[in-house]
C-alpha cells in the first residue's frame, strides 16, 4: 500500500466513522437543514459530506488544469466509490476507434453459460476528467447487482480532443460491443448504453445515433445527463454554488469540450435540442434535488416522453450532483445503484433469469 492510498482508506474510515453517529448529533454536526426553491431537504449524509469537504478545503474540480484535475478525480473517487464486485472478471482490452484504439475495461459475472446483457458504461467528468479508474468501483457495482457484462470505455477527453472526439469513440465501443458481445459471453440484442453527467450526454448521441443500425442499443440508462450546453434553466443558477458541481467547473468544462460557442446548441451536444427523439430505445433518466443539471434532465425526460420513448425519470430529491458515484459512503447512493440495477434487470434479462436474480436477491436480503 503506497502513501495516498493508505491516506485515501484513512479519510474514508473516519467519514464512515462520523456518518454512524447517532443522527442528532450528525445533525448538529452538518448544521440546520438546507432546503431548495421546491422545498426539497438535502440528505443529512450529503450535507455532512459537502461540509467536510468545505473544512478540508477539497479543490473544485476545475482548479489547477486538466492534469491536475484528472489526478484529483481518480484519487478522489476511491474514497467514496463503493467497494464491491470480487467475484466479477476484469480484465482491461482495446479496440478500434475512429482515431485509433480505444481502452475498454470489461467487468464479466460468473457465468451460467449463458450470454448475458452488455452495459456499455461512459464515465462522467466533465468531458475533460474521469476515467477507467475513477468509475472503477461504480462499473464493479452496477455489473455484480444487475449481473450484467459492462463494459466502461476509456474516451478521448478535452481538451486535448474537443467536440465531437468523446462521442464518436462512445458510438465505435457501442457498435463494437454489439458486434463482437459473443466474445465475451454477451448478447448482442440486449445491450444498454448509459453513463453519468458528461457520460449520460455521450449516452443519449449514442442511442440516437445508433438508433437505426440493424442491431440498436436495447436500453438507455442516464445518471444526471449533461443535455444542454447552453446551461440556461434554473437549477443552474439556484445550485450555482456549495452543492459539489459549480457555475465556475461547469464553464471550464464547456470552454474545454466546446470551445466554439456555436457548438453547445448542436444536437450532438445538447441533445435536449434535437428535432426527433422518436425510436430512441426506452430508459431510466436519474436527477439529483440539488444538482445545477437536474432541469436538462427533466427537460431532456419531457421530450423523451413527448416523442413517444418510454422514460422512467427518477429524481433523489436530497442528492447532488455525482451522488452515485458517492455510494460507497452516500446510503442515498446506494439506494439509486439498487434501483439502477433493479431496472436493468427487468429491461434486459429473460424473465427466467431475472427470476433467478431476485431469488437470489431475496436470499441475500433475508
Amino acid at each position: 500500500m503506497d502513501l495516498f492510498e493508505a491516506r485515501d482508506r484513512l479519510e474514508r474510515a473516519l467519514v464512515e466513522r462520523i456518518f454512524a453517529l447517532p443522527k442528532p448529533i450528525l445533525r448538529k454536526l452538518a448544521g440546520p437543514p438546507i432546503r431548495s426553491a421546491e422545498g426539497y431537504a438535502l440528505d443529512l449524509e450529503t450535507q455532512m459530506l459537502l461540509r467536510l469537504m468545505k473544512l478540508t478545503r477539497q479543490p473544485e474540480m476545475h482548479r489547477g488544469g486538466p492534469k491536475l484535475a484528472r489526478l484529483n478525480m481518480d484519487r478522489s473517487a476511491k474514497v467514496a466509490e463503493p467497494r464491491e464486485g470480487d467475484e466479477l472478471s476484469v480484465r482491461d482490452s482495446r479496440i478500434p476507434g475512429p482515431a485509433g484504439d480505444v481502452r475498454v475495461r470489461i467487468y464479466t459475472p460468473p457465468s451460467n453459460g449463458s450470454p448475458r446483457p452488455i452495459l456499455v458504461y461512459l464515465h462522467g467528468g466533465g468531458f475533460v476528467v474521469g476515467s477507467l479508474a475513477s468509475h472503477d468501483g461504480l462499473c464493479r457495482a452496477l455489473a455484480s447487482r444487475s449481473e450484467m457484462v459492462v463494459v466502461s470505455a476509456d474516451y478521448r477527453l478535452a481538451p486535448e480532443y474537443p467536440f465531437p472526439c468523446g462521442l464518436e469513440d462512445a458510438v465505435a465501443v457501442t457498435r463494437w460491443v454489439i458486434e463482437h458481445a459473443a466474445s465475451f459471453l454477451g448478447d448482442p440484442k440486449r445491450v444498454a448504453v448509459g453513463g453519468d453527467s458528461a457520460g449520460g450526454n455521450l449516452a443519449t448521441g449514442v442511442a440516437i445515433e445508433c438508433n437505426h443500425d440493424p442491431i440498436p442499443p436495447a436500453f438507455q440508462r442516464l445518471i444526471y445527463p449533461a443535455t444542454d450546453a447552453s446551461h440556461s434553466l434554473p437549477s443552474h443558477r439556484e445550485f450555482r454554488e456549495g452543492f459539489f458541481l459549480t457555475e465556475a467547473s461547469i464553464a471550464w468544462f464547456l470552454e474545454a469540450y466546446l470551445p466554439r460557442k456555436q457548438d453547445r446548441e448542436h444536437p450532438r451536444a445538447s441533445p435536449l435540442f434535437a428535432d426527433d427523439l422518436g425510436g430512441a430505445p426506452p430508459g431510466l433518466l436519474i436527477t439529483a434535488g440539488f444538482d445545477p443539471l437536474r432541469d436538462e434532465g427533466r427537460a431532456y425526460a419531457k421530450r423523451l416522453k413527448e416523442a413517444g420513448v418510454p422514460i422512467e425519470l427518477r429524481e433523489y430529491e436530497g442528492a447532488i450532483h455525482g451522488f452515485v458515484s458517492m455510494a460507497g459512503l452516500l446510503s442515498i447512493g446506494s439506494q439509486a445503484l439498487d434501483d439502477i440495477a433493479a431496472a436493468l434487470r427487468r429491461a434486459l434479462h429473460t424473465p427466467h433469469e431475472a427470476s433467478v436474480t431476485e431469488t437470489g436477491l431475496q436470499a441475500a436480503e433475508g
